[in-house]
C-alpha cells in the first residue's frame, strides 16, 4: 500500500529549518554570555586585597574558568552541528540516517535537530 517515504518536504523542512534557527540563536548567546563571563573573570576588582584567602580563591577561579571553557567549547561544538544541518537541509540530505539510510522519525529530529543517525543506528554504533 504505502512505500516508505525517502526524504522530508519541503514544508517539513522549513519546520525543522525554525527549530534548528531557533536553537542556533539560543546557543550563540549562550557562548557570549560565556565569553563575557570569562573577560569578566581576568578584571581584577579591588577585593584582591586579601591575601591569606587568594590561594583558594585562585584555585576555585581557575577551576571555574577551566568548566567556563569546556561549557563554550560544547556549545561551539553543537553550534557547528546546528549550522552543518542547516547545510543538509539546504542539500536535501536531511532527516536521512548516514549509516541506514532511512529516514530519521520526526520525533527524533525534533529533540535532537543536529542528529545524522536513527536511534537504531545509534545503538548499533555504541555496540
Amino acid at each position: 500500500m504505502s512505500e516508505e517515504k525517502q526524504r522530508y518536504s519541503q514544508e517539513e523542512l522549513n519546520e525543522f529549518q525554525e527549530i534548528i534557527i531557533e536553537k542556533l540563536n539560543n546557543a550563540r548567546k549562550e557562548v557570549a554570555f560565556i565569553k563575557e563571563t570569562l573577560s569578566r573573570r581576568n578584571d581584577s576588582g579591588t577585593d584582591n586585597t586579601a591575601s591569606t584567602s587568594k590561594v583558594l580563591e585562585d584555585g576555585a577561579d581557575t577551576q571555574e574558568k577551566e568548566s567556563l571553557n569546556q561549557l563554550a567549547s560544547r556549545q561551539l561544538k553543537f553550534i557547528q552541528q546546528l549550522e552543518n544541518a542547516l547545510i543538509r537541509i539546504k542539500n536535501g540530505s536531511y532527516g536521512v540516517c548516514i549509516k541506514s539510510g532511512k529516514l530519521i522519525p520526526k520525533e527524533r529530529l525534533k529533540a535532537v535537530p543536529h542528529t545524522q543517525h536513527t536511534i537504531e543506528a545509534k545503538m548499533s554504533r555504541n555496540d
